[in-house]
């Protein structure tokens, strides 16, 4: 299935599309429908079990569901919002379909599991009534959502009021949405099912944007794996500007992944009262002093690619301007560096990558995330007006490029929310920029392997754990001829 993310405009053009060329919306229901029993029936046993339906499509995919559990012999009735006589096309004709117990919504017997297909993405006001009580009152654990948990919002992935269902499963359709990658509503869906109704890929190809699940799938093919004649000179030099003493250790950080992804030479940029503090914790990594803007200018000129604003220090704002403007590979900016551009006056190349948090992200874009349909039009927004790469961090981290393209981040863990973590991702993607890797590819394939270490290490993870994560990740990753070779056994 493919990783490309749909809005729920795109999706009803494309249910639209499917029903003007000769694909009836009932057999649509019907594959909906299916894949939710199916998907059930893969996971747990008969229980008792309410299908509580709605008045729209959404309700008409769990009266299928319902009809084909107690076909396979599951003790299930429907709770319907709406009188049966009320409900009009597909809905009515699946409903029409059902000769089991229906009761009104919340009052049928006790059951195991509450499947919601009550309102699904296209909601737009928040849950009211005995849908609200209910969204209250059910445990995720006993909740399978169809398309979304109802009550979220499809493309924010926020809830619309105060009562949002959780699910323990949700089977979507055709493409995830928004709120299937978004925070809240990743954490609302549970683990996801994205299931084929039979909706010909044409229709889903003419309406599918340029936004996607940044996962191993979608970036694979970008990673730089060396040739075998590959030597270092080859793989590219970054450059990470240091801070003044004291303040060190970012850069370094920053310089540690660009070498464990990958660069062949890596450089950190010292000024001369930080020289002897740096060169204490470097080996493989290059130090070079830098005592001036000038200095600074004259080092990044022939490298591949910089990393700008770890521990940079706010009082460098003159030497980050005379860099901006000095003939320089692309440059990761993160931290100070933001704080200095901000509000975002800079002409920056279109090859550079901002790399925000929250708070950086408002000081640079004032009121643009407040005003945005979601974090991913924030972030399209923002790389639009800035001309580059933005890379909008956060549990669930956007990519986005000026030309529309955008990602969420598909992989990490709460853990990685730790001092230091953004300045190992800003060196990986410095790192993968040097290869030769695309800015957009290199900030969602950083990103991703990020998440990844994170993942790897979990509880107890620090920043300098993140490089030393990275050479078995991508060896678990590599193909067949450049992965370690285990030790042969002892023969004795």
């Amino acid at each position: 299935m493919s990783g490309e993310i749909i809005t729920i405009a795109q999706m009803r053009a494309i249910d639209a599309a499917a029903a003007a060329g000769g694909t009836p919306t009932r057999e649509l229901m019907e594959n909906a429908g299916r894949a939710v029993a199916e998907a059930i029936m893969r996971r747990w046993s008969a229980r008792r079990a309410a299908v509580m339906c709605g008045p729209g499509d959404n309700g008409g995919d769990g009266w299928v569901a319902a009809r084909l559990l107690r076909d396979a012999g599951w003790p299930v009735w429907v709770e319907s919002l709406a009188e049966r006589s009320v409900l009009k096309g597909a809905a009515a004709e699946a409903a029409g379909a059902w000769d089991g117990d229906i009761y009104p919504l919340g009052e049928g017997p006790p059951a195991e599991m509450f499947v919601d297909a009550l309102f699904g993405a296209g909601l737009s006001r928040p849950l009211q009534g005995v849908c609200a009580q209910l969204a209250s009152a059910l445990p995720a654990a006993r909740v399978v959502a169809v398309d979304t948990p109802s009550g979220l919002h499809g493309d924010s992935g926020k809830p619309l009021g105060d009562a949002c269902f959780k699910a323990a499963l949700t089977i979507t359709f055709v493409r995830k949405k928004p709120a299937h990658v978004l925070e809240p509503g990743r954490s609302f869906c549970g683990e996801i099912v994205v299931a084929d109704i039979g909706v010909p890929e044409t229709l889903i190809a003419a309406e599918a944007a340029q936004l996607w699940e940044g996962d191993w799938d979608r970036w694979r093919a970008t990673y730089p794996w060396p040739a075998r004649g590959a030597h270092k000179h080859a793989r590219g030099h970054v450059v990470a500007a240091s801070g003044g003493a004291g303040r060190t250790g970012a850069a370094r950080l920053a310089a540690r992944a660009a070498l464990r992804v990958g660069a062949g030479l890596v450089t950190v940029l010292s000024p001369p009262e930080a020289m002897a503090e740096n060169a204490a914790h470097l080996t493989a990594i290059m130090l070079r002093e830098a005592a001036d803007a000038g200095a600074y200018t004259r080092a990044m000129a022939n490298v591949h690619a910089g990393v700008i604003g770890p521990a940079f220090g706010l009082e460098r704002g003159e030497t980050l301007k005379a860099l901006l403007a000095s003939p320089r590979p692309p440059c990761v900016l993160d931290a100070d560096a933001l704080t200095l551009l901000a509000p975002l006056s800079e002409t920056l190349q279109s090859s550079d990558v901002l790399t925000p948090h929250v708070g950086e992200f408002n000081r640079l874009y004032p009121g643009l995330l407040d005003a945005s349909a979601s974090r991913i039009e924030a972030a399209r927004a923002a790389a639009q007006r800035a001309g580059c790469v933005v890379l909008l961090k956060g549990p669930d981290t956007i990519i986005a490029a000026p030309d529309g393209r955008a990602a969420v981040n598909a992989s990490g863990t709460p853990f990685l929310a730790t001092a230091g973590s953004g300045d190992v991702l800003a060196g990986l993607i410095a790192g993968l920029i040097a290869q030769g890797v695309e800015s957009f590819e290199a900030a969602g394939l950083a990103a991703w392997l990020h998440g990844r270490c994170g993942e790897a290490l979990g509880p107890g993870l620090i920043a300098e754990d993140l490089p030393e994560a990275l050479p078995k990740v991508l060896n678990s990753l590599a193909p067949d001829w450049l992965r370690a070779r285990p030790e042969p056994p002892n023969r004795g």
